[in-house]
This record gives structure tokens, sequence and C-alpha cells, in this order.
């Protein structure tokens, strides 16, 4: 890949260089990853959550160590190796950040470490992943185009504002009322799926004009509850422990997100939001792929 910026910071910082110190020893779990990445993120935050024994593997995903691509010749991050099996070639590449997520609730059930991050209920778990894709079809790329604007886009920064406070909203009318998850007091996949970016959303208030500019408090009309309920969401999740523990210094991401902040980045996610100035989805599946790697 040509003018690729593989100056990153190599390493894991704050929190996550804790929680990476502590996961460094050898272990048959092995999750590949970047420490900047959401989408690795989110696989590392569900081992956290249920408490899975794993070694951590810092890489850079612009510039890919040769061992790695051997398991993934893809060189896609998050990549969970699994042993299956026994003798060389035990250990088997997973990928795509919702499928390892998913793949580690089913692997590691409640009888196990910890607690299951999908319901049980068929309807329920059904609905949860239509959420998730909601997440990955429309609040990440609504995410990505306002950070990405600059002054020669077609779009203005307004309208990139509002398609996301759009999808924010609807994200936020669909979750249950008792307590501040999305399915109410309990924490699940659907929090997951959005949680890296949430974190995230300081960095368009560091960038852009405006910022992320939900209304305050009063001046919201008749979206006075529906911003009060993602308020009450966001305030959980961006405390929440194991989201806390995967998280760099904040100085890290705001320089490595300038890139994207300037629309200079070469990364798969900078290149599809450049192109017409949006993310073309068909189906969830197509959205990571599309745009894992920053």
């Amino acid at each position: 890949m040509s003018n690729v910026d593989t100056s990153i910071q190599p390493h894991t910082t704050g929190a996550a260089a804790e929680l990476a110190e502590a996961h460094k020893a050898d272990h048959p779990l092995k999750l590949y990853g970047g420490w900047f990445c959401p989408f690795v993120q989110r696989a590392w935050i569900v081992l956290v959550e249920k408490s899975i024994p794993h070694q951590y593997i810092e890489i850079n995903p612009y510039n890919k160590d040769p061992s790695f691509l051997a398991l993934n010749p893809r060189g896609l991050v998050p990549t969970l190796a699994v042993q299956v099996g026994t003798g060389a070639g035990a250990l088997k590449p997973l990928y795509e950040s919702t499928v390892i997520c998913e793949y580690l609730d089913e692997a590691y059930p409640d009888s196990g470490p910890g607690p299951r991050l999908f319901p049980a209920d068929p309807y329920e778990r059904a609905r949860c992943r239509l959420w998730i894709d909601h997440v990955a079809s429309r609040v990440v790329p609504a995410f990505y185009r306002l950070l990405q604007h600059t002054p020669y886009k077609a779009y203005g920064v307004g309208e990139a504002r509002e398609q996301l406070h759009g999808h924010l909203k609807a994200f936020a009318r669909e979750m249950g009322g008792a307590g501040p998850w999305f399915l109410g007091e309990r924490f699940s996949l659907v929090d997951v799926a959005l949680a890296p970016w949430a974190k995230r959303l300081f960095l368009i208030d560091h960038y852009k004009p405006g910022g992320v500019g939900i209304p305050a408090r009063g001046q919201r009309g008749g979206d006075e509850d529906v911003w009060a309920r993602w308020e009450t969401w966001f305030e959980a999740v961006v405390q929440r422990e194991s989201i806390r523990q995967t998280w760099s210094d904040e100085e890290q991401y705001i320089a490595v997100y300038k890139r994207y902040a300037e629309d200079t980045t070469q990364s798969e996610v900078g290149k599809a939001t450049r192109e017409g100035g949006q993310l073309v989805h068909r189906k969830s599946q197509a959205t990571p792929r599309s745009i894992r790697k920053e």
C-alpha cells in the first residue's frame, strides 16, 4: 500500500498497557490487534468482560509481521488465533470483530469465566443482531464521515453531524427503559458494538468545529427524552471497567486520528469515506470488511 504512514505509536499506553502486560505470556488463545483500532477494542472488551485467559499480541496493521501474515494472509485486525486440535497447523484464525465477539460468547458460556453477552431468548438475540447491524452500517460510517469532513467536501459539516445524530437517536429509542444498557440492566454485545466509537466521540469534539454537537438539555425540543436516554447509556459505557481497561492514553488517539481529521489517511475506512463522501453497505458483514483497518 503506497503512501501509508506506518509511524504509529507501537505499543499500548495507559490502562491498556497494564492489560497487555498482564496478557503477554504465551497462551493457546491469542488476540492480534492494534491498540488504536475500535474493531480490536470490541474483541478485547469481550475477553475482559468474560475473564477469558488469552495472549494479547500488538501488531502494526500497516506494517504486518510475516508470522502474522502466515496465520492470516488477509492481514486483518482483529485476528483471534484459536487452537483447534493438536500438532502443526492447530492454530486457526478468526477475523471480523462481530464474529470474534459472538464466538467468544458462545465458546465461553455462563458456566465458564464470565456471563453471556447475548440473551437466551431467540427473538431478543435476533433483535440484538439487528441493532449491531445498525451500528455497523449506519453509526460507524456517519462517525467517519463527520470526522473526515473538510471544507472541500461536497457535503457540509452540519449535514454530516445531523446524519450521525439521527443514527444515535434511533439507537437510543430502542434501548430498554430500566438500567443504563441497551437491554436495560444487562450489558450485551450491542453495547460492545458501539462502545469503541462512543469513546472516540471526543475526537470529533477535538477536531471539528461544533464538535459532536448534541444539543444542551432544555434545547432539544421533542428529542429531550431520547437524548437523555443516550446520555445515560454514554456515561455508563465510557466508565465501564472493560472499556477503561482496553483504552490507551487519549493524547495517543488524538495523534493517530489526526490523519482522519485532515482526510489524509490511506486506511481502508478513510479511503471508503473519501470516495463519494460515504460508505456503501450491502449487509452488516460487509461493514467490518470495508472499514476495519484504521
